[in-house]
């Protein structure tokens, strides 16, 4: 059977009926509750937090949030952000306590930076992987994403997205795009192995005191693969000079070719050692 993402772009694909037939199903409900709390569980929040809702739909998640009690932390605000105008639809008629805004995640996340704790997703990303068309780029959107969601979260702040890779390429595909954005990065798997398989990439937007260090949000936890790209750029300039360094010159050419910045064109003398000729 193909996955709704192999279908139809996600505004197309969840139309009202689409959007009907997700919210109302007994089965949907219970998985995405069960999704939700393990989301909510890995933020570790132990006061009332701003949270984002990215692939809001029609609210399933942001009812857990606003039901999370002052025991366990809550009750939590949040402001979801979807790109089908049916699923929000459906979530206006069921009177949210959540903010709404339709938009593309893909474009980025359109928030002043710092505004949120944390952020949750719940089978959302995996649609940025797919390109629709030629002029579509799913690293370029992934990139967008991440970038605004490292941006939009303070210091410190986490996020939990859910997600369901077509396969090893697409999970490495967004993982790799969250660590370039900075984050520290860690997917957790439940129940591997089985059709109940669960991947949840975990998040953390850093912080000068260290507790937001993804290794504090995952410690004792089984089944977890980290991947921290901030340490591996904090020692890359320990093995020689940068400047010389064919590899990193490529990695900053294609970070600032990311942020829309014009480069030179890279040739077999790129990063080669000039020598130099006093007169």
């Amino acid at each position: 059977m193909s996955r709704p993402e192999e279908i139809l772009p996600p505004d197309l694909f969840y139309n009202d009926r689409e959007s009907r037939k997700y919210t109302t199903s007994s089965r949907i409900q219970n998985v995405q509750s069960d999704m939700t709390h393990r989301a909510l569980e890995l933020l570790q929040l132990d006061s009332p937090s701003l949270i984002m809702d990215i692939g809001c739909g029609s609210g399933l998640s942001g009812e857990i949030l606003s039901s999370v009690s002052a025991v366990d932390g809550g009750p939590h605000i949040w402001v979801g952000m979807d790109i089908s105008a049916s699923m929000l639809d459906i979530a206006l008629q069921k009177d949210v306590e959540g903010d709404l805004l339709l938009g593309d995640i893909g474009q980025g996340i359109p928030f002043r930076a710092g505004s949120f704790d944390a952020a949750v997703s719940i089978s959302a990303i995996q649609w940025l992987c797919n390109a629709e068309s030629s002029e579509v780029n799913p690293q370029g959107r992934l990139s967008r994403f991440f970038n605004g969601l490292y941006a939009s979260l303070r210091r410190g702040g986490r996020a939990v997205c859910q997600f369901y890779p077509k396969n090893d390429a697409q999970r490495s595909l967004i993982s790799s795009a969250a660590i370039k954005a900075g984050f520290g990065a860690g997917i957790l798997e439940d129940d591997p192995g089985t059709k109940n398989s669960k991947l949840y990439l975990v998040l953390t937007a850093g912080g000068g005191d260290g507790q937001g260090d993804i290794t504090g949000v995952v410690k004792n936890m089984h089944d977890v693969e980290i991947q921290d790209g901030r340490r591996n750029i904090r020692t890359a300039g320990k093995k020689g000079d940068k400047r010389s360094n064919k590899s990193e010159i490529l990695r900053r050419k294609e970070q600032m070719e990311r942020r829309g910045k014009i480069t030179k064109a890279s040739s077999k003398y790129t990063g080669r050692s000039r020598r130099r000729i006093v007169f």
